[in-house]
């Protein structure tokens, strides 16, 4: 039995439109909660068995073709408040990380590196989000989380134990807030720094076109983009370029051909399509680098 939550239980959601890439089956459920509280009991009275999937704005995330069994959190309206006061910043995870980074500017704070990471907070605790040589980690003080057994806790930078795009968050746990501690800055520079941050992304980056960001994570286990030490021999790109797949092709996925690292859907690709081209790009940058590229896009369900 399922429960009978306050918020909206819907069963059989396809999860392709929920989606950037577009793709991707049903979820057995889609559970938006109402509150934390209406999340905390439902994570109590679901049966234990089953599996839960935390959904931030799948700006990050290829569903496979044939769905997900399990029932997918994805947290909206109550979960998108910003807060600051004191030097800190506390934002609902289902808050943008480019409105947190506005509304940081605003009050003089400097979180400037979320501006162009496509996602919500949740995500980019979980992810350990960074661009520009900073990460969330960098700034994070706290999380608050719902457990699967409907427990609220608190997550600190110990617990949470950052690294390269990735995170300890406990198995099953939904992060539903996260608060930050960042310098600050002069509200106009920050701003300005911002508009010039997102022109040079719509320079290099397909941003009109259907993807999921970054699809492999820089070999070289760190984000340098925009350093004063900036170097490309082991970024992603450059591996991916260097194999000569650069605008590649399966069915209707290609690798773009104005940045290496972006997969993107031309219009009607598959799940199937879009991953089989990226362990194509992974086999050929293996034999032409002996690098092993490591997913940035999350890859869930059944083929």
């Amino acid at each position: 039995m399922m429960p009978n939550p306050r918020g909206t239980l819907t069963p059989h959601r396809n999860l392709s439109e929920l989606t950037w890439l577009r793709v991707g089956g049903p979820a057995d459920y889609l559970f938006q909660p109402a509150d934390p509280e209406d999340l905390q009991d439902f994570m109590r009275q679901l049966p234990p068995e089953v599996e839960v999937f935390a959904m931030g704005v799948g700006s990050n995330l290829i569903v496979r073709d044939g769905g997900l069994r399990a029932v997918v959190i994805r947290l909206g309206r109550g979960f998108n408040t910003i807060e600051i006061s004191g030097g800190e910043v506390t934002a609902g995870a289902a808050a943008l990380d480019a409105h947190v980074a506005r509304r940081a500017a605003d009050a003089g704070l400097d979180l400037t590196f979320l501006r162009t990471i496509p996602g919500s907070i949740g995500g980019a605790v979980r992810m350990n989000a960074g661009c520009y040589g900073i990460y969330t980690a960098d700034h994070f003080v706290r999380a608050q989380a719902v457990t699967r057994d409907g427990a609220l806790i608190t997550l600190t930078l110990q617990d949470l134990n950052f690294k390269y795009r990735d995170s300890d968050l406990p198995d099953g746990a939904v992060i539903i807030n996260a608060t930050f501690a960042p310098p600050a800055g002069d509200p106009a520079v920050l701003h300005a720094a911002m508009e010039e941050q997102l022109a040079k992304r719509d320079a290099t980056q397909p941003t009109k076109d259907r993807s999921a960001g970054s699809t492999f994570r820089n070999p070289a286990g760190f984000s340098s983009t925009g350093r004063a030490d900036d170097v490309h021999d082991l970024k992603a790109w450059k591996v991916i370029e260097d194999a000569g797949m650069k605008g590649a092709m399966r069915g209707a996925a290609q690798m773009s051909s104005k940045h290496a690292n972006f997969l993107i859907n031309t219009g009607g690709a598959t799940a199937a399509d879009l991953e089989g081209l990226g362990e194509e790009v992974r086999k050929k940058v293996y034999d032409s680098s002996g690098i092993t590229l490591v997913w940035e896009i999350m890859r869930i369900g059944e083929k």
